[in-house]
C-alpha cells in the first residue's frame, strides 16, 4: 500500500519593519524543509518564489505590498557586458572550490569583515560562531560552499577572498548567501565576479539558471541584481523574461551616481503633481 503523500504545513510570520523599503513591514509565509523529499520540496518551491534559510523555506507575504520579486539568470544565454568581461579577468586567477558545507574559522572571519564593512547595521551584523555553522550545516537539501582564493605558495592555500552558500537544484543554482573580503583595492567586483562564477558553474552542472533571490526595485542594495542579462521574474503568471528596453533603463538607473538617484523625481501622494527626493 503506497503512503500518503504529506503536504507541507505553512505559517505566516508577524509583521516586522521591512529591511529593504523604508516606512514599510514585511511578513513571510514559511515550512520546514526535512525528510527524504526535503530536496524535492525546497525545488519546488524555489520554483514559485521560495528562498532556503537553514531548515526553512519562505516566501514574503506582505498584505500592502509586492515589492519583493524573485529573479534568476537564463545562464546558457548569458552574455558578459564589458565591464563583467573586465570583472572575470580581473579576478580569473582565484582558485575556486566546491566544498562540503561545514562552516570554518576563516570563513566566519570573512563574514564578519564583510558585515562590518558592508552592513554594519543589518539583522546578521550581530551573528556569533554558532549562528555562522547554523547558517552553513543546517542543511536537509543537496548544498555546497564555494570557496574563492587567491593562489597559494607551494602546496599552502591561498587567502581566502570569497564565499558562497549554495543550493544545488534540479533547474539551477541557488545562491544562499555570498561573502568576500571588500578591501582589497585590486580586485574590483568581486561579489560580482562570484555571481558570473556562478553562472559558468551552472553551465558546468548542465542546469539552466542561477536564482538570485528577491530584487527590490526602489532599494539601493539589490540593485546590482539587475545587471545579469537575461533576467527572468516570477509573476502571478509565472517566470517572465525581463524585457530588454526596461532592463536596459534599470541598469543605467542602478549605474548612476548616488547623488542623481536621490533626486529622482517621485510620485507625489495626490498623483497630480511630482515631488522630489533630496539627497540627504
Amino acid at each position: 500500500m503506497t503512503a500518503p503523500i504529506r503536504f507541507p504545513r505553512f505559517f505566516v510570520t508577524s509583521p516586522a519593519p521591512c529591511p529593504y523599503l523604508p516606512g514599510k513591514s514585511e511578513r513571510k509565509v514559511f515550512t520546514e524543509l526535512r525528510g527524504e523529499s526535503a530536496d524535492e520540496l525546497n525545488e519546488a518551491l524555489g520554483r514559485i518564489g521560495f528562498r532556503r534559510s537553514q531548515t526553512v523555506a519562505y516566501r514574503p507575504s506582505c498584505l500592502d505590498c509586492q515589492a519583493c520579486v524573485s529573479v534568476r539568470v537564463v545562464a546558457n544565454e548569458f552574455k558578459a557586458s564589458s565591464s563583467q568581461k573586465r570583472t572575470l579577468k580581473v579576478n580569473d586567477d582565484l582558485v575556486v572550490s566546491e566544498c562540503r558545507p561545514w562552516a570554518t574559522d576563516e570563513q566566519y572571519e570573512l563574514l564578519r569583515k564583510y558585515l562590518a564593512h558592508r552592513h554594519p547595521g543589518g539583522g546578521m551584523a550581530e551573528m556569533d560562531e554558532s549562528d555562522f555553522a547554523d547558517m552553513v550545516e543546517h542543511t536537509p537539501v543537496s548544498s555546497y560552499v564555494v570557496e574563492y582564493r587567491e593562489p597559494g605558495v607551494g602546496s599552502e592555500p591561498g587567502r581566502l577572498v570569497g564565499a558562497c552558500l549554495t543550493d544545488i537544484q534540479g533547474d539551477g543554482l541557488s545562491m544562499i548567501y555570498s561573502f568576500y573580503d571588500p578591501e582589497i583595492e585590486d580586485r574590483a567586483g568581486l561579489g560580482n565576479f562570484i555571481i558570473l562564477d556562478h553562472i559558468r558553474r551552472a553551465g558546468a552542472h548542465g542546469v539552466p539558471y542561477v536564482y538570485l533571490g528577491y530584487w527590490v526595485e526602489g532599494s539601493d542594495r539589490m540593485q546590482y541584481k539587475v545587471r545579469y542579462r537575461p533576467l527572468e521574474r516570477l509573476t502571478r503568471g509565472g517566470w517572465e523574461r525581463m524585457p530588454e528596453t526596461e532592463q536596459k533603463r534599470l541598469i543605467a538607473a542602478a549605474t548612476r551616481p548616488r547623488e542623481q538617484r536621490d533626486a529622482e523625481p517621485l510620485p507625489a501622494k495626490d498623483g497630480s503633481q511630482r515631488e522630489y527626493k533630496l539627497a540627504d
